[in-house]
């Protein structure tokens, strides 16, 4: 018996003389950017847009650290890292680009933090806002432990100074490319982490990315019904020791 992981594959291939298994839906697609009205709004820092480490330093000193100090990251260090991950890079008549490469540009991918350590915030969870390059404070509290047992007891969740929590938004990318479009959100979700890898490493941070979680207590623990919008990667990001 083949695994559904399997049987997800081989359904969803393209095949020369076959045509694909979704049809493009003539209709508006969803929204891109998700906006909690009601949050309370932090203002970020402008990132830097120029200079910095070089780009074949950062990668050839990029790691996976899991020991961090106690030091809290600045504002500043926070703001460049969401910038490098989903920020607004570019502007096509109207339509906006983002740091990390998407399929269709869609964008399915919205970025949450569990803030342990960053200098002028709160601990708490926060959403980030895209279009105004802001947090909305979504929750107020200690939720270090949560997070590191909802990893599969990953303690240097709880030590890192935020983790980042990636959800995807699957009816973005599925709108246009059906069930295959799950293959797609992986890849995008990917591409993020790899820019967070990289803007930490050029800061002198640490970063470690997570795969292993028990979905639906993270998805409980940010506000996410795990079906519509569901938590698809983790990262940790801290100061090193």
């Amino acid at each position: 018996m083949s695994a559904i992981g399997d049987e997800y594959h081989e359904f969803t291939k393209l095949r020369r003389g076959e045509p694909p298994k979704h049809r493009w839906r003539y209709r508006a697609p969803p929204e891109l950017y998700k906006i909690y009205e009601d949050a309370p709004l932090i203002k970020l820092p402008e990132p830097e847009k120029s200079g910095g480490m070089p780009i074949w330093e950062a990668i050839t000193k990029r790691r996976s650290c899991r020991e961090y100090s106690d030091e809290a990251i600045s504002g500043e260090e926070l703001s460049q890292l969401l910038w490098a991950t989903q920020g607004i890079t570019g502007e096509i008549d109207g339509y906006y680009l983002r740091a990390a490469p998407s399929a269709g540009a869609l964008y399915p991918i919205e970025t949450y933090l569990v803030v342990n350590h960053i200098d002028g915030l709160e601990r708490g969870i926060y959403h980030y806002a895209v279009l105004r390059h802001a947090l909305e404070l979504l929750k107020i509290g200690d939720f270090r432990q949560r997070i590191a047992s909802a990893a599969l007891e990953q303690e240097f969740l709880a030590r890192a100074g935020v983790v980042f929590v990636w959800s995807a938004v699957a009816a973005r990318t599925k709108w246009k490319y059906g069930e295959r479009g799950w293959r797609y959100i992986y890849k995008d979700v990917a591409h993020v982490c790899a820019n967070l890898y990289l803007a930490a490493t050029s800061l002198g941070l640490g970063c470690c990315a997570v795969g292993a979680c028990f979905d639906d207590e993270v998805n409980e623990l940010i506000g996410l019904d795990g079906k519509e919008e569901t938590v698809v990667y983790l990262a940790a990001v801290g100061k090193l020791p």
